[in-house]
């Protein structure tokens, strides 16, 4: 093949991946992540803070949801609770639009041309492949985040304070830890995109079932209502099935222990606390993920519906 043909191939394969490409997906998705994450994100802080709790001195002892969320208020008032929520609310924003973004290229470039709808297996891998693309991009922002909520007494102690803000934590973990510190609990953070990928399917084929219940066309758009109750039941489900990698990403992350990999953090946590080990921060977290992902799914779907109805009109 010549060199212009090669060049007309490869230029053509481009073209029928961004016909596929939706900017109404990721300004949808990032405004759901941002307003769920603003709202939710004192919970957020909670589940981090359990999920690390490994007996070491330097810690706070909290004995439960509201005694941790007391605590912090009292010793840090409103800031102390939302420490981190710039990376989160950034990290949030970004993950949930290019997730979105990429997930929906996916899907709509795998059912090209073919009249059946995707089967289950087919969600889970594009959910997947979208969650894998995604976390390349975020997965720093998130060990920014982890750093800056377990900064105990940083709020009103000045002189404890290790990083001073998103920016800054970023600029010292390469400096002090290169790339490499920027991508901790990367590992299981793959493995966390199975969480995506099986909520995504379970949101899918929800939809999917309850529309063909109630007599509507497959794509038809939900009641609010339906929508929370189709995200809240796909999130419970995935987060239910996949909770543990999160404890081990977030102790990786932690700045006030050092592991040598995924399986040093599996090993050392089942030895001192065994399997409750891995579902420290459940229920904070199950507490603050089901409504954040009701509103991130409710106002993706309401936006997106907007902005293509609106292309729509344009046309």
């Amino acid at each position: 093949m010549t060199g212009q043909g090669q060049s007309a191939s490869g230029s053509s394969a481009w073209n029928t991946v961004f016909r596929h490409v939706r900017y109404e997906n990721l300004v949808a998705g990032v405004s759901g992540g941002v307003l769920s994450n603003l709202a939710l994100h004192p919970l957020d802080l909670v589940k981090i803070r359990f999920a690390v709790s490994d007996g070491l001195e330097l810690r706070p002892k909290y004995k439960g949801i509201l005694h941790c969320l007391t605590t912090i208020w009292k010793l840090d008032g409103l800031r102390g609770l939302y420490q981190g929520v710039t990376p989160n609310v950034w990290g949030a924003g970004l993950s949930w639009g290019l997730y979105f973004f990429f997930y929906n290229a996916i899907k709509s470039y795998k059912t090209e041309g073919r009249a059946e709808r995707l089967e289950a297996t087919e969600y889970l891998v594009s959910a997947a492949e979208a969650g894998a693309m995604t976390l390349c991009i975020t997965n720093p922002l998130w060990v920014t985040k982890t750093r800056l909520m377990l900064q105990y007494d940083a709020v009103v102690n000045s002189s404890h304070r290790q990083y001073k803000g998103m920016f800054d934590t970023l600029v010292k973990i390469y400096k002090y830890e290169g790339v490499r510190g920027l991508y901790k609990g990367f590992v299981p953070g793959l493995f966390g995109t199975s969480h995506g990928a099986l909520q995504f399917m379970a949101y899918e084929l929800l939809k999917l079932k309850y529309n063909q219940h109630v007599n509507r066309l497959p794509e038809a758009q939900l009641s609010t209502v339906e929508y929370i109750s189709v995200a809240a039941l796909s999130k419970i489900f995935a987060v239910a099935a996949t909770y543990p990698y999160q404890v081990v990403r977030a102790r990786l992350q932690d700045q006030h222990m050092s592991y040598s990999g995924v399986i040093d953090v599996i090993t050392k946590t089942w030895r001192k606390e065994g399997i409750g080990g891995f579902y420290k921060g459940i229920a904070p977290n199950l507490i603050r993920v089901t409504p954040a992902c009701c509103i991130t799914f409710v106002v993706y779907e309401n936006v997106s519906h907007f902005l293509l109805d609106l292309r729509e009109k344009r046309k």
